[in-house]
């Protein structure tokens, strides 16, 4: 291959670059990228960036130093338009095009929001480094009563800041244990302990029919309050919808790539085309009999070595074998989680105290394994344990 095109410039973009050049691939890189900054980390837009204690430098990706070595193409501020594979290109918005002999599919997703809420003043996503711009703007601008819909790991995240920052905070979730699905009650019941703990108001089983607006000029309306299904209403100045995300993938109509809640791909990050893989959040890839997507960071990074040595063929297939590292931080407290719990395991406390807000533990299957490690305000202890109990046969119960 002369010149492979990655189509995405978040941490799965990067990192596919990294792992080309550190696979031996000498050719033209080029990074086409929609925004019109360069690729940036999106982990601390939720929490240090927004909360005013880093800029955009601090959170970028690459610098022109990263650029030059990388000898990487930047395209930004250009969003792909169609993917011709027989005619080997990529075709821009813009109408100009960039001949390719290899893609990389690394296009992530945009956030989900509220139905009829796009043009409503005061209702924001956080996705982008503009969006965050602009939501940072508006936590400003007086003591703004802040709801946060939706209580996963970004919700949490934008509760803990805004609480830092003296806000009044009420985060609505649909679920009747915020996290359940994923940590399993016990971890998820500590996790939805620090929001009481400081001074959020979370409403867990609550759904949310509309919004009130009044007029605020020019035709526009802006947010007053967040509608409940049982008819109240929560008075609210900035409303974020932390709802997920929906894979971008339009752009890829017609090219015969298989396209289902995000790009298919083997176990091997390679798509149904050849000389084409994909990695991210927009990948979906095989996992025994079933397909998922790992909304995750660290994942990004794991596929993007594994999708590279594929695409340039240069050696045995590899396999992507996700490491289930998942952090976030939350009120102070870091939270981690490694390996591939179920919901319905045993969980053990191997150290600290639950009621402490600092403690690992580990989750155990029906057949005694250690599926996954827990921590709580404890990295150090996280990762001795990761490294001891991960997968090691727990004691009779």
């Amino acid at each position: 291959m002369k010149t492979i095109t990655i189509v995405g410039g978040s941490v799965a973009g990067i990192r596919s670059a990294e792992a080309l050049r550190g696979a031996g691939f000498d050719g033209r890189l080029v990074l086409v990228g929609d925004e019109a900054h360069r690729p940036y980390d999106r982990p601390p837009l939720s929490k240090a960036f927004l909360a005013g204690s880093v800029d955009e430098d601090a959170i970028g990706l690459v610098d022109d130093e990263d650029e030059v070595e990388l000898a990487l193409e930047l395209r930004l501020g250009a969003t792909a338009a169609r993917l011709d594979p027989a005619g080997r290109r990529v075709v821009l918005a813009d109408g100009t095009e960039v001949a390719t002999d290899g893609v990389v599919v690394a296009t992530g997703g945009r956030a989900r929001r509220l139905p009829g809420t796009e043009d409503v003043e005061g209702v924001h996503t956080l996705r982008t480094l503009d969006d965050a711009v602009a939501l940072r703007r508006e936590l400003r601008d007086g003591s703004p009563r802040v709801v946060i819909v939706g209580g996963g790991f970004i919700g949490a995240e934008v509760a803990s800041t805004c609480r830092a920052m003296g806000l009044p905070v009420t985060v609505l979730d649909g679920l009747p244990l915020p996290l359940a699905p994923v940590l399993g009650p016990r971890i998820a019941r500590s996790c939805v302990d620090l929001h009481a703990v400081h001074g959020t108001d979370l409403r867990p089983g609550t759904s949310v029919s509309g919004l009130a607006t009044v007029p605020s000029g020019d035709g526009a309306r802006r947010v007053v309050g967040v509608e409940l299904g049982d008819g109240t209403t929560v008075p609210a100045d900035v409303v974020i919808v932390g709802i997920g995300i929906v894979p971008n993938t339009a752009w890829l109509d017609g090219s015969g790539l298989t396209v289902d809640n995000g790009v298919r791909t083997d176990a091997g990050m390679v798509t149904d085309l050849p000389h084409v893989v994909a990695v991210g959040d927009v990948a979906r890839w095989t996992h025994g009999v079933s397909a998922r997507r790992h909304e995750h960071w660290t994942s990004a990074g794991e596929q993007a070595a594994v999708a590279a040595a594929n695409l340039l063929g240069s050696g045995p297939g590899a396999t992507f074998r996700p490491s289930g590292y998942v952090w976030s931080e939350q009120y102070g407290r870091m939270l981690q989680l490694a390996g591939h719990p179920s919901a319905h395991d045993r969980v053990e406390i191997v150290d600290g105290e639950v009621g402490d807000g600092r403690f690992v533990a580990r989750y155990v299957d029906g057949e005694g394994t250690t599926t996954g490690v827990f921590a709580m305000g404890d990295p150090r202890a996280f990762g001795r344990f990761r490294r001891s109990e991960l997968r090691r046969p727990a004691a009779a119960a």
